[in-house]
């Protein structure tokens, strides 16, 4: 999720880049126990401040908080929002190791955190709640909830992903602009990743430009389509890197389109990158909801940007977050009733509109301002529209566990040797990667 004047947020943000600590992270939050204390210990009838914690634009503006004080006059909302997602997740890992003091009392996590929190319940407040049953798309829902039935988190955004293109470089190339064109031109409903890196093929025989960004952000669209890319779900373990065809096989597929220079090797949330929106470096991009926000950020002067509603392979989810309550606040029961609060459609509908974090609450996504949102800066594309024809398309999230991180970075890092660094051939770097994976036990 991530929003119009929004540097990046999410997993997405800073995914590529950002769980080299999970180790460590693992290691402190197994030295401490159940934080101490009991929910809704403090007596919450009268005055209390409520802190929620979350990163860069969650879509929770200062009149949206004033509506929930006004219910509730003896609720003081003390909003905090973090730079980035990296400082979000050290500070929120840090003091749960410490038992969770300091903590806020509504913390907001990236999904692709739950691997780590979801081995340390205890460190969180049941939100289960039958009265909310129904309320997010189930998968949304299942993400958050342990074996035990346990639920730490409730559903903000999702990332249903499109194809966002440079139209103006698509018509120098000769290429068709108007999106449901494009979308045609990728293969439309049936669309898959041959028809994709095709295309790309063709516009760059006729431009300067690359086909897309980013061969490792290309890579999290495509292994975010396996429903279990790196680890068996019944039994947790990893996979062998070396053995496993399925993510050979996307990996081969990127290296060469790398190799007919579809990439143009840029690591994403990078100085180079950000620069690229404004030199016409690629044309296309895999395209989250969320994505709109930093695209629209970065290309201050650039016109041409539109969003087609089309993604290969199918449907795919990059992305989305949740609202967790520490079990070591003392107005747990209270922070409960905010973060239900935050997390109904109404509020996700005003979230979305705000800040283009497209709702994980199926009401949200069928509201007729959802449904009719349209974005002036992709050429009034009616975003609402195609995100919600996106989401439809996913089939559920895929399993990540306590490894995934670990392994999906030594790919990603290999990916970077050859797009980025261009240290090592393909198949040199996949072997090292092979290697390091293998060393992590």
């Amino acid at each position: 999720m991530l929003s119009s004047t929004r540097p990046t947020r999410r997993t997405a943000a800073r995914t590529l880049q950002a769980t080299a600590g999970a180790a460590a992270v693992a290691l402190a939050l197994t030295a401490c126990g159940a934080a101490e204390g009991s929910e809704g210990e403090a007596e919450e009838d009268g005055p209390i401040t409520l802190k929620v914690a979350t990163f860069n634009d969650f879509g929770y503006t200062e009149e949206m908080l004033a509506e929930y004080t006004e219910e509730h006059p003896n609720v003081t909302v003390e909003h905090i929002t973090a730079a980035t997602t990296d400082d979000a997740r050290s500070n929120m890992t840090t003091k749960l190791a410490a038992g969770g003091e300091g903590l806020a009392d509504i913390e907001a996590i990236e999904v692709d955190w739950l691997p780590e929190l979801m081995q340390y319940p205890d460190l969180f407040t049941d939100l289960a709640d039958p009265a909310l049953d129904g309320r997010w798309v189930d998968w949304k829902v299942q993400q958050a909830t342990t074996p035990e039935g346990k639920v730490i988190g409730y559903g903000t955004d999702i990332g249903p992903e499109a194809i966002c293109y440079r139209s103006d470089l698509f018509e120098e190339a000769g290429l068709p602009t108007d999106r449901e064109e494009v979308a045609e031109l990728l293969g439309g409903e049936s669309a898959t990743w041959e028809d994709y890196f095709a295309a790309g093929r063709e516009f760059v025989k006729e431009s300067d430009a690359a086909w897309y960004d980013s061969a490792a952000g290309t890579f999290q669209g495509m292994v975010n389509q396996l429903p279990a890319a790196f680890e068996d779900p019944e039994t947790g373990e990893p996979k062998v890197l070396g053995d496993n065809t399925e993510v050979k096989g996307i990996y081969d597929e990127i290296t060469a389109s790398v190799e007919d220079d579809l990439s143009a090797g840029l690591e994403q949330w990078g100085g180079d990158w950000d620069a690229g929106f404004q030199n016409d470096a690629f044309a296309t991009m895999l395209c989250p909801a969320w994505m709109t926000g930093p695209i629209e950020e970065r290309s201050g002067g650039i016109e041409g940007w539109d969003v087609a509603d089309v993604f290969p392979g199918g449907g795919g989810n990059w992305g989305g977050s949740f609202l967790t309550v520490p079990a070591s606040g003392e107005n747990a029961e209270a922070a409960k009733e905010l973060a239900a609060w935050l997390t109904d459609p109404a509020q996700q509908t005003k979230a979305f509109e705000s800040a283009g974090t497209f709702p994980s609450q199926l009401e949200a996504q069928d509201s007729e301002a959802v449904q009719s949102f349209t974005n002036p800066f992709f050429n009034d594309a009616p975003v609402g529209e195609i995100f919600s024809t996106r989401a439809q398309n996913i089939d559920g999230a895929p399993y990540k566990g306590a490894n995934y991180f670990a392994i999906r970075d030594e790919v990603t890092n290999a990916l970077n040797r050859v797009d980025i660094s261009k240290s090592q051939d393909a198949e040199k770097s996949w072997t090292e990667a092979v290697e390091k994976a293998a060393a992590l036990g």
